[in-house]
């Protein structure tokens, strides 16, 4: 059945946690403190099935069960298959480990010059703040280091991490990381951007985060602040699903806005959750109705135990396909695969170009239409050569 919304709703509100004061719900610390973490704790408010409790039973080898009891709302306690459900509740899928799976499936070990610094672009690091983070996405790429279940050991070393950036002038890009960088206290993550914002070749400073989604209430005026006088600092959320579109969330990306931070969203093509271009759609539609342009559509990484949320790489192509020409272009993301081994991210598109000659292209539209656009050629004098009369610039009906 394809997928519907009202279009008008935004989820909201407490749900189980009615009981609670509202000042305590909207205070963060208080959300983080009352986190899902264990299987008694899940059991008394859902039934799980045999595949989760063998799952929870065994996270803690693999990566921690955390869920905030704000994104907890929004699971479906009656439907084992909710697209909210499968992505942060353990199922026993996860000790499978497939051919072709990895660790550390992007390589960043092998391009960390630093503890905590990965430098695999030339002109650009990625900076891993902390190994914690709200709640944990069952598919996350750093399973090996973030809660620390793989006993990884890891701890950032921020002064090496801010030499090394320092005493590299070609780094005029740094994404803060981890983990995740909006976990970290007010003082310190003031300290850390400041630190960046002072190094002179440093231009763009960027946060990956998924606190927005699991913890809007994180997003305060005081954070906001900090953005403010720091800025810009730009900022990639992480939406999979148009259910996690919250009006908590919509208020959080406003403030967030507001604040000048400029928002961009990193999907993840998971199967059975949001391989469907009806819930694709959606979802777009709903990130610019917050304010976040549709950045990154990922195929998954190749990490272990994840086999189970593979969707087909043909379905991503299908679904930019159904979006390019059928919404605006803001609704768009890159369809993305992050090359196994440390490649970095390769795009993958639907074949748009028919047919390269000498004298021009031929195009096929998001219609299947066929266009052909001419070349120009250089003559003597300087002067444009018209393209010649059998390639005039029309549609190709073949």
């Amino acid at each position: 059945m394809p997928y519907s919304e009202d279009r008008a709703a935004w989820p909201e509100g407490q749900g189980l946690w009615q009981h609670i004061p509202e000042g305590k719900w909207n205070d963060w610390a208080w959300q983080l403190q009352n986190r899902i973490t264990n299987v008694a704790q899940l059991e008394g408010l859902m039934t799980l099935t045999p595949e989760e409790k063998a799952g929870c039973e065994q996270a803690n080898h693999k990566l921690a069960l955390a869920i905030t009891p704000h994104f907890f709302n929004l699971i479906d306690r009656d439907d084992p298959d909710c697209p909210i459900r499968k992505q942060v509740v353990p199922r026993v899928n996860e000790t499978v480990v497939s051919d072709g799976e990895m660790l550390d499936s992007l390589g960043e070990d092998e391009h960390s010059p630093v503890p905590g610094l990965v430098h695999r672009y030339p002109d650009r690091v990625l900076f891993l703040v902390t190994d914690r983070c709200a709640a944990y996405c069952r598919y996350c790429t750093r399973s090996r280091l973030v809660s620390n279940a793989q006993d990884y050991n890891f701890h950032p070393e921020y002064e090496q991490g801010l030499r090394y950036i320092e005493e590299h002038p070609e780094v005029r890009d740094v994404l803060l990381s981890g983990g995740d960088p909006l976990l970290l206290s007010d003082r310190k993550l003031e300290h850390l951007i400041a630190r960046l914002r002072a190094i002179p070749h440093v231009e763009f400073i960027r946060i990956g985060s998924r606190i927005p989604v699991f913890l809007p209430q994180r997003i305060t005026p005081e954070l906001c602040d900090i953005f403010r006088r720091h800025g810009p600092v730009w900022m990639s959320i992480h939406v999979n699903h148009p259910r996690e579109c919250t009006a908590e969330l919509k208020a959080a990306c406003e403030r967030l806005s507001f604040a000048g931070v400029p928002l961009g969203n990193q999907s993840v093509l998971l199967r059975g959750i949001n391989d469907d271009v009806d819930v694709m759609k959606a979802l777009m539609h709903r990130l610019l109705r917050m304010r976040v342009r549709p950045y990154y559509l990922y195929q998954m990484d190749l990490i272990t135990g994840g086999a189970h949320f593979k969707a087909d790489v043909r379905k991503g192509i299908e679904i930019i396909r159904a979006l390019r020409g059928h919404t605006t272009g803001y609704a768009v993301p890159q369809f993305v695969i992050d090359a196994p081994g440390g490649g970095g991210k390769v795009p993958i598109n639907p074949d748009y170009v028919e047919e390269v000659r000498d004298d021009g292209i031929v195009l096929r539209n998001y219609e299947g239409r066929l266009f052909r656009y001419p070349f120009s050629a250089a003559v003597a004098d300087g002067s444009e050569a018209a393209p010649s009369p059998e390639f005039a610039p029309a549609y190709v009906d073949r």
